[in-house]
């Protein structure tokens, strides 16, 4: 059933993909601009459905995601429905707001038995990605998130192209700073480095992607213009949100430099291509070398 939840929210998540899904949940919202304020009690239902198949439920923890899912619905109903202009600052409170909680876990280690924080906080991403569509490509219609099927020969070579450009450079300095060993043989049977790539795909890559890709570099890009410096920037953002990732010490400045060059990476295909599958399939490629090669 666990299971069974996580691949019903990769599936809202992926439904966007499909333009006719995008175009009713884009126009319903415009129709009924009230009607977002039913999104956080739905988000929060299914939550607390998932904290009860985890033996984790409680009601300051329903609460707890109902003021999570409620706060980025607030910045973005009082500035209405509709594509506006350019990012506002209370867009990108919005993304921070469904970020920062994510990042921190924030109340989840004294509301959440340990045995079910791993299941607990995959439901809160898939939700907060959802809703982070919900809002911005159905409610504000931002332009340039890129949430669509490749549409150009390129969005399929440049993951690759990206690939064999940044693989070198993050070998090197990774071993170089201590960050990974040197290279062997993988030990996995085939089949399952193959389950591994869409694993890997779904459960990091894609989700990332719109987060730091789709959202908040797109929405510097439109911001602040779409040069070196706003890539840069975007790109130290990805890397600082590692600095509380294991396996070293923390703050772990060894994930942060690698992470922070693969974020130039993935954020140039971003920008070079016409989806953000792009940059999702040149992340897949250099987590599933990682855990493989490395």
């Amino acid at each position: 059933m666990p299971s069974l939840l996580l691949a019903l929210l990769l599936a809202a998540i992926l439904s966007f993909f499909a333009p006719p899904v995008e175009r009713r949940v884009r126009g319903w919202l415009a129709k009924h601009p009230r009607a977002i304020w039913a999104v956080p009690f739905l988000l929060t239902a299914i939550f607390a459905g998932a904290s009860v198949l985890a033996g984790a439920f409680s009601l300051p923890l329903a609460l707890l995601v109902l003021v999570y899912t409620g706060a980025p619905v607030l910045c973005a109903f009082v500035q209405g429905a509709g594509a506006p202009a350019r990012p506002t600052a209370l867009d990108f409170l919005c993304i921070l707001l469904l970020w920062l909680p994510l990042e921190f876990a924030a109340g989840v280690r004294q509301l959440v038995p340990r045995t079910a924080q791993g299941f607990l906080h995959s439901v809160a991403y898939g939700i907060a990605i959802l809703l982070g569509l919900v809002l911005f490509l159905g409610y504000r219609s931002f332009a340039g998130l890129k949430y669509n099927l490749p549409a150009r020969k390129r969005d399929f070579w440049l993951p690759l192209a990206g690939f064999a450009l940044v693989a070198p450079v993050l070998i090197g300095l990774g071993i170089a700073i201590g960050f990974i060993p040197p290279p062997h043989w993988p030990v996995a049977p085939g089949g399952r480095m193959a389950a591994a790539v869409g694993i890997v795909f779904a459960g990091t890559a894609l989700p990332e992607e719109i987060l730091f890709r789709a959202l908040i570099q797109n929405f510097m890009m439109q911001r602040f213009g779409p040069g070196a410096r706003t890539l840069l920037a975007a790109s130290l953002v990805f890397g600082c949100a590692h600095l509380d990732n294991g396996p070293q010490p923390l703050p772990n400045w060894r994930y942060m430099m690698v992470a922070t060059i693969a974020g130039l990476a993935y954020g140039r295909v971003f920008q070079k291509s016409s989806t953000v599958l792009s940059s999702a399939a040149l992340h897949t490629l250099v987590d599933w070398t990682k855990h493989f090669f490395f």
